[in-house]
């Protein structure tokens, strides 16, 4: 299993405009990919209402983890995708 930590670079955290941004591209990414805070539970990367509810506030840490014969090309593009101000 891949694995990636990311700090989250916009500044209202994983709320709303920059969850959505995420959640899409995790959807697209064709392989199923968790995401958890601070080493807490990981939720479905694909589904807005988990993302929203972890609560991720700006330069908090993120884990992703995923598994596939693509994983570590998701993690990498999600990880860097949740490092910039996604609600710019």
């Amino acid at each position: 299993m891949a694995e990636r930590s990311a700090q989250i670079g916009s500044k209202v955290g994983l709320h709303a405009r920059p969850a959505s941004i995420f959640v899409k591209a995790a959807s697209e990414a064709g392989i199923p990919v968790q995401i958890a805070k601070d080493g807490g539970t990981p939720v479905d990367a694909a589904s807005i209402l988990a993302v929203m509810t972890l609560g991720a506030g700006y330069q908090d840490t993120v884990t992703l983890t995923a598994e596939g014969p693509e994983a570590e090309a998701v993690l990498d593009s999600l990880a860097e995708l949740l490092s910039k101000d996604l609600d710019e």
